[in-house]
């Protein structure tokens, strides 16, 4: 009878392993359709800013009438909701100071 016992609850081990297995592999393919989602989303939304950021470039002149050039200026937003237009090099010498700032405080 102990034997028996022993050989039930190896079996109902065995069945529940077998259920987790099936319901991870359900969850893991959910899960990549759902990345699968998310990453065609990102695509979406990363061609309309892209869109946005060519529409808005399209129109920005200099103090002369020149269209000017979306390789030489950046579009920042800051926090209070204000737009500035700001040279390309400016902004990378700031992340490198962001960055060093950030490194210090590790």
């Amino acid at each position: 009878v102990a034997a028996q016992n022993c050989r039930k609850r190896k079996l109902n081990a065995i069945l529940d392993l077998e259920e987790d297995v099936c319901n991870l592999q359900t969850q893991k393919e959910n899960l990549r359709k759902e990345h699968s989602q998310c990453s065609q989303s990102i695509s979406q939304i990363k061609q309309k800013l892209n869109n946005l950021y060519s529409d808005v470039f399209s129109r920005l002149r200099d103090d002369q009438g020149r269209p000017v050039n979306p390789h030489q200026y950046v579009i920042h937003c800051s926090s209070n909701g204000s737009v500035f237009i700001i040279p390309k090099h400016l902004v990378k010498s700031e992340q490198k100071q962001d960055t060093k700032k950030e490194q210090k405080q590790r």
